[in-house]
């Protein structure tokens, strides 16, 4: 199948991360041609090096392996952190009238990558410019807008007993510790990766990238897997990777 990479201006407007003004069915209304028809199950691919798509779940979502097919994984709109449910968008499937039916989503859920589908109707979807790279061999942390670095920064990485996992992530929660002078410094950009081997720490050992109140780790590979920025560049990073963000972290 040939897959495309569609824009906003040919598959749906864009909608507002909080509080969506109109819904995915008529966002899509008007970005498609009345005129226009598809082959009704057609999926393309979404995004690029310059742009991602994230889903936010408006009350409840239900993932499965194939669209209409088993649920394996349901989601409330908020996490257990009180945070919204938000997927990475990666694909979508479109009715006969070139509407998005059905989105392929990565899922912040073991194992790390893991994806399916989810109805279009279930979930809210807008795009980001905004991409972070993390490279394990070098320490570094860069944050992309449209393709270009716009910070970058050395980190505190995971040690060799704990590793920081690698693989293909995004930005799934947001979260301000109730301590700014805590071991999570002013804030934590919640990764959809999981630790590989601290599977029974709560909430199954999720990754972040976070401020630290140890400053002299930066640079150092000493974590239990999260990333930590000094103060300063978290605040930067925390407020430019919204929801949704895609991550790559490398060695």
């Amino acid at each position: 199948m040939r897959h495309r990479i569609f824009t906003t201006s040919t598959l749906f407007a864009v909608l507002a991360l909080a509080g969506c003004g109109h819904s995915a069915k008529q966002a899509a209304a008007r970005a498609v041609p009345p005129a226009r028809t598809c082959t009704a199950g057609t999926s393309h691919h979404l995004g690029s090096a310059k742009l991602a798509f994230a889903a936010i779940v408006r009350s409840r979502a239900t993932v499965s392996a194939r669209p209409g097919g088993r649920v394996f994984a349901g989601f409330g709109r908020l996490n257990q952190n009180g945070a919204p449910t938000v997927f990475s968008a990666r694909g979508v499937r479109v009715d006969r009238h070139c509407r998005p039916a059905a989105y392929l989503v990565q899922i912040p859920r073991r194992p790390n990558g893991v994806t399916g589908w989810v109805a279009a109707s279930q979930v809210g979807v807008v795009r980001l410019a905004t991409r972070i790279l993390v490279d394990l061999s070098q320490r570094r942390v860069t944050l992309y807008r449209s393709g270009r670095p716009i910070l970058n920064a050395t980190a505190a990485v995971g040690s060799a007993a704990t590793p920081t996992p690698t693989g293909s992530f995004y930005v799934n929660q947001r979260l301000i510790p109730s301590d700014p002078n805590g071991p999570f410094g002013p804030g934590a950009v919640g990764i959809s990766a999981f630790s590989n081997v601290l599977t029974g720490w709560t909430q199954g050992g999720p990754i972040a990238i976070h401020g630290t109140n140890e400053p002299w780790s930066i640079g150092r590979a000493v974590s239990n897997g999260c990333l930590r920025l000094p103060n300063p560049i978290l605040r930067r990073l925390f407020a430019q990777a919204l929801n949704g963000t895609p991550v790559l972290i490398r060695r």
